[in-house]
């Protein structure tokens, strides 16, 4: 009996610290101005929000940011079924799914845009915000 009781002691701690390790989102930074590096962002995001069901928060910086710009038009990739897909299209997918999306604070000033030259749904980081995000540890970080 006390060999069932302590084996099902040393069972409950381990599964006990997976249960307070769930992962609760993503944080995705995109930086790269290459339209393949950026759909596979946005195919990662889309799978861990429409797939496993977890937030998602995307900050796009430098090159990337201009994804978020009404004006800009994203080159295409083709997917292994010959369909084409681009990173802007992706974006406002995950937008609607309800994924947070921001640009940094210094890409608009930098670009000379306003923040009305943003994509609806995007908005201009916090920093401390992301910075949150970042060591949140039931947040899982990717940058591309």
């Amino acid at each position: 009996m006390k060999k069932v009781l302590l084996s099902m002691v040393v069972a409950g701690a381990l599964v006990l610290p997976l249960s307070a390790q769930e992962v609760k989102g993503l944080n995705v930074l995109i930086t790269s101005g290459d339209t393949q590096t950026q759909m596979m962002g946005m195919v990662l995001s889309t799978s861990a929000l429409k797939d496993h069901s977890k937030v998602v928060n995307i900050t796009l910086c430098g090159p990337a940011g201009q994804l978020a710009l009404k004006e800009f038009e994203s080159g295409s990739v083709k997917r292994g079924d010959g369909q084409s897909v681009n990173p802007k299209s992706a974006l406002q997918g995950l937008i609607k799914a309800g994924a947070s999306v921001q640009v940094c604070p210094l890409f608009l000033p930098t670009a000379g845009k306003e923040v009305s030259a943003l994509v609806e749904g995007v908005s201009v980081a916090k920093p401390p915000m992301v910075a949150k995000n970042l060591v949140d540890a039931s947040f899982q970080n990717i940058s591309f």
